[in-house]
């Protein structure tokens, strides 16, 4: 059974939904899904432990940081995007900010203005990366999580 987002996965899961007028300032922590079609201007934090799923509508926009497993733009994002899973960029996608991804989908018309950086896969973890690093702060001092600009 499809949600009205067209999503199988959703279904079952509680959803938060920011809606087209709403605009919300400030940190956003999830465990579930969260539909973004208004405006967030802060940070979007899942649960290391979740397998939370952050979706941006078409006229959805976030400034800030997301990080959560799975990532699904088809808005604008001006911050960097952390996904532990898979991220989906579909053609209205906006990205201004570097996309850290495990497994991503990018459809034509897509835009990332930055850098898109491939973390590798935890073997120990049946192929997905160890979620709580890549959703985890990063230090001052990290410089990166294994740079590569293909997509897999």
């Amino acid at each position: 059974m499809k949600t009205m987002w067209g999503s199988e996965k959703n279904v079952g899961k509680n959803v938060t939904l920011i809606t087209a007028k709403a605009e919300i300032q400030g940190d956003i922590r999830i465990s579930e899904a969260l539909q973004i079609e208004g405006a967030v201007k802060g940070n979007i934090l899942a649960d290391p432990d979740s397998s939370a799923e952050v979706t941006i509508g078409v006229k959805g926009i976030v400034e800030g940081e997301i990080r959560a497993p799975h990532v699904v733009i088809n808005g604008e994002v001006k911050g960097d995007v952390y996904s532990s899973d898979h991220i989906t960029l579909n053609k209205n996608a906006l990205v201004t900010g570097d996309v850290h991804y495990v497994m991503m989908e990018m459809v034509m018309g897509a835009k990332v203005n930055g850098k898109l950086l491939h973390v590798a896969a935890d073997k120990g973890k049946k192929g997905k990366a160890d979620a709580k690093a890549v959703l985890a702060k990063p230090s001052n001092t990290e410089t990166g999580v294994g740079a590569t600009d293909t997509v897999k």
